[in-house]
């Protein structure tokens, strides 16, 4: 465990990535609670329904699914803000929410009409909503960056001392 580590008591470049941490724990804690507005849940629905891997939420009914995911949201916060002090909660937090980012992108592809391929010169095209679901990329490479540095240097070779 003591290989792990913390970017808050980190030193040089490592320190700065504190502040990506609380972005998203701000980002996650914002998120959750949208989940829990009667908009939010009836906005994700058609993502949900079309998608391959959280299509099964729909068991919980159109709010219960919201609900589902605004308590994962709020449990990845909780965990990258405990992340500040105990490296592994850092790493599950960040894990977690690369797997969030790698859906909801997904979303991308599964949920119809966001994109609209063709052989013009124009070969995709989105509109508003797959914009909307664009930043996800970005999201999902930060919780990348807190997953790596958290991880033992043994593991990850690429960060210095």
């Amino acid at each position: 465990m003591k290989e792990f580590n913390v970017a808050e008591v980190g030193g040089g470049s490592y320190r700065p990535l504190a502040i990506l941490r609380w972005v998203m724990v701000i980002i996650f804690v914002s998120f959750g609670m949208q989940k829990f507005t009667p908009q939010s849940a009836q906005g994700i629905a058609q993502f949900i329904s079309n998608s391959p891997f959280i299509s099964w939420l729909s068991v919980f009914g159109l709010r219960g699914e919201a609900y589902v995911l605004g308590v994962a949201e709020f449990v990845i916060a909780a965990l990258l803000a405990a992340g500040s002090f105990s490296p592994v909660s850092s790493a599950l937090g960040s894990f977690m929410g690369m797997v969030t980012f790698a859906i909801t992108w997904s979303f991308f592809f599964t949920t119809p009409g966001v994109v609209k391929w063709s052989l013009s010169s124009d070969p995709m095209a989105w509109n508003l909503t797959g914009e909307f679901l664009f930043k996800d990329i970005v999201l999902l490479c930060v919780c990348a960056v807190l997953f790596l540095a958290s991880l033992p240097q043994s593991v990850v070779r690429l960060r210095t001392g």
